[in-house]
Formats: C-alpha cells, structure tokens, sequence
C-alpha cells in the first residue's frame, strides 16, 4: 500500500519593509509572480485565438444572435447570454420583480428578470464604464480579463504554498485551460469571483484573517456559491479558536463578516420583491435554477452513458462536455485528500461540487461553474512539476489550443454559458 504523500508548505517570505528600495521589490514581486503571469498570459491568448478563429469561419454567432448584424465581429459573442444581463444591470440599474408568464403551468412559471444576477460585477462594469469610457461591452471584457490574472496569481498562490514553488505556474497554466474556462475572458463574473475565493483562502491559510473576511464578504456579493467559501471560512475561523492560534477578535470578526454580501443581496432582493425567499423563487420558477439533491446530475450522466439526450435543457455536445468535467472532478478529489489538503480547501471544495452537482440548471454550465473548485489543480500541478520544462509548455500549448473548442466554442455556440 503506497504511503500518502505530505507537502510541506514553503516558509513564507519576509515582507519588505518601508524603506526597501522600489526596485528590489518589483525584481522580488517579478520572481514571485511573473512566471505564473506569463504561463497564463500566454495560454490564455493561444486559447482566445483558437477560439475566434472557430467562431469567425463558422459565423454561427451571426445566424445565433442575428441583432448582431452582418458587421458584427466574432467576440461580439462574449457579451450574449449572462452577459447581456450584466451589461443592462451597468447601463440601467436593477428592476427586480415577480413577473408570472401569462398562462404559464409548467417549469418557467415567471419571466427572468436581473435580479438573478448578483451587484459586484457589474458595479465594477459601471465603474469602468465612467472611469474608461468604454461601453459596457469593453467593460464588462476590461474587469474580467483584469480579474483573471488576479485569479491566477491567487491560484498560483494557493498552490505555491501548498504544493511548492513549481506547483504554482502550473497551477495557473491549469486555470488558463480548464474546460469552462472560457468565460474568464467574457461578460462573466466567474473569474471576479474566483480571484476573490482564491485570494480569500490563500488568507485564511496564512491567517490574515480580517483581509479574509473582507474578500469573503465581497465574493457573496458576487456569486451565490460563495455559501461554499463561507462555510470553508467559518470552519476554519473555529479551528483557530478551538486551538487558540490567533486570539479571539480577528477570527471571530472574520466569521461574522463574511456572510454579510451574501445575506444582504438575498435580503435586498427578498425585500424589493416582497418575498423574502424571492431570489429563490426567482431562480427556481424563471430560470429553472434550484436544488435538487442531484436528480438532474444523475440522469444526465445516466443518459449520456447510453447515448440519450432527451433530458431537461439537452446541449448533447457541451454536455458530453459536462460530464467529462464531472468525472475528471471526482477522480481528483480523492488525489487531493491523498496531500491531505488544510480544512479550508477541502470544504470549499467539496461544498462547491455539492450545491453545483446537486443543483438543477443547464448542465452545459457545469463546466463553468465548477472553475471555483481550482484547488482540484493542486494534484495535477505536483505531477506537473517534476515535468521538464520544455515539455511542459508543450503540453499546455496543447491544452490552450484545444481549449478553443471545449471552452469556448463548445459553451458559447453548442450550449448556453
């Protein structure tokens, strides 16, 4: 029987001090950070290329979204589905309400309206809208693509000081490639949020915890998967207090700040709604959205074993997609419990496959939604670093190419992101 492998996080650096000269710093930041940038930076484009190029010699976007026009350019695609709601949220505000559809009795009993779409992201869309002067289109594409290198330096991070220095570029190289992926450059809020849960658990790990509690704070303002990130927070806060690590205040203001984004958007909502379980509602009886224990995720992986696709919200390609996901998922949860993760991450983890596999949506989205649970990279990225670096680069190069199909033009054209 193989013995379990222990990775011994690396010591943390001294942080420089107030009279460190600049340029020491940014040489020693470069180090850190710059080759984790670069790997994502440059698989990221690789994909982003691949991707365009599918969608501009296949036009399908033109006869998909046809208030396009026959002048619309190819990444017009980036801003349809979510993104289309994010950009009237920047542009108008929101107008939440229950709306039945008339005559109505079967799933979609009322109208999806913006509500469904949490405030963050397109905050952060108005603000570079009056900051830049760009539409919310170029907005919406400048915060993402902004937030997605600050995700790989939080991945990076995590893995870093979990799986050694080497293990953090792959990790971020894993992120840039990652089916689902391809809504980290898009009208999206998936990258801003897991920038925000990356950074959040490197915090806690380090025990910065009211830097913690903060970005926790803003990430369920931002996604409501952010349950997962709370929890794994809390359990952690009650460990320190259980061994008295930290004293009582940090820890415990931690724990008391960080459901508060989540809390308040739900109750706002509730509140403008005059129902207080009315983003629920809202999710369930106008987007089709809610818990289901995981009775969609079984018959779908069911179905798909044996070539049927006459389940709700069939996408028969970025399904097959989905499940490959799925299943890739949980054969590296047990690697990950083999390093014997901190408590954190395996919460955050866990928690994030159970309310994405046991909820009811468009399982296309699956891939996507499931990119909050990068500390499922960490196993991959130990094997990777005893890769030489040559092949390496060759591998993702790889990777980055093929993601232009499988997550891009599978989610956007092929299903619904």
């Amino acid at each position: 029987m193989t013995a379990p492998v222990t990775v011994t996080p690396p010591a943390r650096s001294e942080a420089p001090g107030p009279g460190t000269p600049p340029a020491p710093v940014l040489r020693r930041w470069l180090r850190r950070y710059g080759p984790a940038l670069a790997v994502y930076g440059a698989l990221k484009l690789i994909g982003f290329g691949s991707f365009m190029y599918l969608l501009d010699s296949a036009g399908d976007f033109r006869r998909k979204h046809p208030r396009f026009g026959g002048g619309a350019h190819a990444w017009d695609v980036l801003g349809t589905w979510d993104g289309w709601w994010y950009q009237q949220i920047a542009l108008h505000g929101y107008h939440p309400e229950l709306v039945p559809v008339p005559g109505a009795t079967g799933l979609i009993t009322l109208q999806g309206n913006s509500a469904a779409f949490f405030p963050l992201y397109p905050a952060l869309m108005r603000t570079a809208m009056e900051v830049t002067g760009l539409g919310p289109f170029g907005a919406g594409l400048l915060v993402s693509v902004l937030a997605s290198f600050v995700a790989a330096l939080g991945i990076h991070a995590v893995a870093a000081w979990f799986g050694g220095r080497r293990a953090g570029p792959a990790a971020a190289g894993l992120w840039a490639v990652w089916p689902g992926s391809g809504v980290e450059w898009a009208v999206y809020s998936d990258s801003l949020y897991v920038a925000l849960a990356a950074w959040a658990l490197y915090a806690v790990l380090t025990r910065r915890w009211l830097t913690a509690g903060v970005l926790t704070f803003a990430a369920g303002l931002n996604r409501p998967t952010a349950a997962a990130l709370i929890a794994a927070l809390a359990l952690a806060g009650l460990l320190a207090l259980r061994r008295r690590e930290d004293g009582v205040a940090r820890p415990l203001t931690a724990m008391l700040v960080a459901p508060l984004g989540l809390l308040g958007y739900l109750g706002w909502v509730g509140h403008r709604m005059g129902d207080w379980g009315g983003y629920f509602r809202l999710q369930s009886d106008a987007w089709g959205h809610e818990f289901d224990y995981g009775r969609q995720t079984l018959d779908v992986l069911t179905s798909v074993a044996v070539g049927r696709f006459d389940y709700l919200f069939s996408l028969p390609f970025a399904d097959v997609i989905g499940v490959g996901v799925v299943l890739l998922d949980l054969a590296l949860l047990p690697l990950l419990f083999r390093l014997r993760p901190p408590a954190v991450l395996v919460v955050h983890t866990v928690l994030t496959l159970v309310l994405v596999l046991g909820s009811q949506q468009y399982f296309a989205n699956v891939s996507r939604y499931l990119l909050p649970a990068f500390p499922l990279f960490v196993p991959l990225a130990v094997a990777l670093r005893r890769v030489a670096l040559p092949c390496l680069c060759l591998v993702l190069s790889v990777a980055a190419l093929a993601s232009g199909s499988y997550a891009g033009y599978a989610l956007f054209e092929l299903g619904v992101p």
